[in-house]
């Protein structure tokens, strides 16, 4: 029996090239999807992070002044002590990150719902004596925010469904 010699290096046939082509499509649409889900989550700790780090250095400010707060967040920054800058909030998909912080005094005068419900994105901070609401249930279910207390003004929720503001 005679072997034919071969003409050239076997290669794939064009059904198995569409074939190995279609796989790695179906397996790109199911992996984008979930990269952009865990660089979402990955701005979310970032700026849950940075809440910490916010509410940390005001309670060492408010442990150093004996049972004061500062009259706004940018006194943390000063001389380094506390945090060296304010840090980004995140809300992805939402707002861009900023180190912009509201504070009740100059000018905020948005009554009771406002800071609650301003979707700006930002920072927030109460520095008065007594409740936002001066008693009053705050709007959605949000707690009572106090003096001292600093969070994230988005309306917005978060991959677990929580509301930013709630933090």
């Amino acid at each position: 029996m005679r072997l034919l010699p071969r003409r050239g290096p076997a290669g794939f046939t064009l059904i198995e090239l569409m074939i190995v082509v279609t796989i790695i499509g179906i397996l790109a649409a199911v992996a984008i999807p979930k990269f952009a889900e865990l660089l979402r989550k990955s701005s979310e700790g970032k700026t849950k992070g940075n809440l910490g780090a916010l509410r940390s250095a005001l309670s060492i400010y408010y442990a150093d002044l004996e049972g004061l707060y500062p009259t706004d967040l940018e006194s943390l920054t000063l001389g380094g002590k506390y945090v060296a800058a304010i840090p980004a909030a995140f809300s992805p998909n939402y707002h861009n990150s900023n180190t912009d912080v509201r504070a009740n005094t100059g000018g905020m005068a948005l009554g009771c719902a406002g800071p609650y419900v301003t979707d700006t994105g930002q920072w927030f901070y109460w520095n008065d004596d007594g409740t936002m609401c001066g008693g009053m249930a705050p709007p959605g279910g949000q707690p009572p925010r106090y003096k001292g207390e600093v969070w994230i003004g988005c309306s917005h929720t978060d991959t677990k469904g929580t509301l930013w503001t709630i933090y």
